[in-house]
């Protein structure tokens, strides 16, 4: 038998997310550091939209959220032989610099699912690698120079 599915709208989600993916509830920021860490882990997005999931033994829980600019944020980055972004979701990705762009003084990158912007710590890390140039923003990495949108 398959398990039973609870759906929440986005509407009726108790919960948002901020511009700079912090977890917000009617009672004020998201406090708990373990509580922070579920929910970013547990981010996922369909056709619908992003949404935090629970399974249990009895159903599965989907709670669509609302979410300012964007639900998922570089957190961090490791420079090995390539630039490895560390998400809020904890999952890792490989650094495209052709998918940089910069709005708003953020920095952001686009993949062909997810709008993905810098949390100050991982903005820190990566400035090392950009430069401006006669009011244009680059970025370079094994000796490649790329524009910033």
């Amino acid at each position: 038998m398959p398990q039973k599915q609870i759906i929440i709208s986005k509407e009726d989600a108790v919960f948002w997310m901020d511009k700079n993916g912090v977890w917000h509830n009617e009672h004020g920021k998201f406090e708990h550091p373990r509580i922070i860490k579920y929910f970013n882990a547990s981010i996922k997005k369909d056709e619908n939209g992003y949404y935090v999931s629970q399974e249990t033994a009895e159903c599965i829980e989907k709670v669509y959220f609302r979410y300012e600019d964007t639900a998922l944020f570089v957190s961090d980055i490791k420079v090995n032989e390539d630039i490895i972004l560390i998400l809020n979701t904890n999952d890792t990705m490989t650094f495209d610099p052709k998918q940089l762009f910069f709005r708003d003084d953020n920095l952001y990158i686009q993949t062909p699912e997810h709008l993905i912007k810098f949390k100050d710590r991982a903005l820190l890390k990566i400035s090392k690698f950009m430069e401006e140039k006669d009011g244009q923003l680059f970025f370079t990495i094994k000796c490649k120079t790329y524009p910033v949108q």
